[in-house]
C-alpha cells in the first residue's frame, strides 16, 4: 500500500467572501476550516495545513498535533501556498504520494476518500471527477513533487496535470462534495 500524507491549503485571504471564511460557521456548528482539516485527518493522520505567516493556529482550530507550514508568499497566490506545503512535507516525511485538499471544502464524503487513496502511487496523479467535472483532492505521486515546489503565484497545480497527463488517473464519483468550495456566504447555504 502506497504511504500518503495529506495537504490542506488555508493560507488564502477570502476576498470573495467578505471576510475571514476559515472561521465561518457550518450547520455542524463547526468552522469550516475546523470540518474541512478533521475529514482529511481522519483519513490522513500524517497531514500539513498551510497558513499565512502570522495566522493563530490555534484559534483557527487547528488540531495542536497536526504539522504547519507558514506559507511566507501566501499574498501572492495559491502556487506559492502549494509550493511551501510540498517543501516542508518532502523533508520531513518518507511519503510516496501526497493528497492536495483545499480548506473550504468541507463536504468531501470519507467513503469518496477510498478509492481515491487506493489508486495512488508514487507514479500516478490520481483526480476525482463528479459528473465528469474535475474535483479535489488531487493525489501527487512523489515524481511529481518537483513541478509542484516550481508553481508560483495565483496559479494551482492544473499545469502539473496538463503536462503529465499521461499519468492522470481520474476517478468517477457520487460525490459533489468533491466540486463544492466555499467562496462567498451564500456557498454555505
Amino acid at each position: 500500500m502506497t504511504s500518503i500524507a495529506g495537504l490542506i491549503l488555508a493560507a488564502g485571504f477570502s476576498r470573495r467572501f467578505g471576510s475571514d471564511k476559515r472561521q465561518a460557521v457550518l450547520s455542524s456548528g463547526e468552522t469550516l476550516l475546523a470540518s474541512s482539516l478533521k475529514r482529511v485527518q481522519t483519513a490522513l493522520p500524517a497531514s500539513w495545513v498551510v497558513l499565512r505567516p502570522t495566522d493563530d493556529a490555534q484559534a483557527l482550530g487547528v488540531p495542536v498535533e497536526m504539522p504547519v507550514v507558514r506559507s511566507e508568499l501566501s499574498e501572492d497566490g495559491l502556487g506559492h501556498s502549494l509550493a511551501s506545503g510540498v517543501r516542508a512535507i518532502s523533508e520531513q516525511s518518507t511519503a510516496e504520494a501526497l493528497a492536495v485538499f483545499l480548506g473550504d471544502m468541507p463536504w468531501i464524503s470519507p467513503a469518496t476518500l477510498e478509492p481515491l487513496l487506493a489508486a495512488a502511487s508514487a507514479e500516478r496523479i490520481v483526480q476525482p471527477t463528479c459528473n465528469g467535472q474535475p474535483g479535489h483532492p488531487v493525489i501527487f505521486g512523489r515524481q511529481f513533487w518537483p513541478d509542484l515546489l516550481a508553481l508560483r503565484g495565483d496559479v494551482g497545480a492544473r499545469s502539473v496535470l496538463h503536462a503529465h497527463a499521461d499519468a492522470v488517473l481520474r476517478i468517477e464519483v457520487n460525490d459533489p462534495g468533491v466540486l463544492q468550495d466555499v467562496d462567498t456566504p451564500a456557498a454555505l447555504r
